[in-house]
């Protein structure tokens, strides 16, 4: 069995669905990039590199950046979940 790479190429289908959401929906919100790198308190040439997939967020600047915008978090994840083809995690009964 081929082993998955855990930590993928900025470049994977994941991260460009990422970058698409969170640009369009910066779009959608009519904010340019130095309004949202002021919301977020961070200089506007990160955002560019961000959406052009030169620089990876982490998880925790990734939720700041989706609060930023305005979006559902899980919305981020199920986007993730199906570019790669995870199954739905199952359901615990407790």
């Amino acid at each position: 069995m081929k082993k998955k790479r855990l930590r993928q190429s900025i470049h994977s289908d994941a991260n460009r669905a990422l970058r698409d959401l969170l640009t369009k929906q910066r779009y959608k919100l009519k904010l340019t990039q130095r309004d949202l790198a002021e919301k977020l308190n961070i200089n506007h040439s990160l955002i560019g590199k961000i959406e052009t997939g030169d620089r990876r967020l982490d998880v925790v600047e990734l939720l700041e950046y989706a609060h930023a915008l305005e979006i559902d978090t899980m919305e981020i994840i199920n986007i993730i979940q199906k570019t790669q083809n995870y199954p739905p995690p199952a359901l615990s009964k407790e």
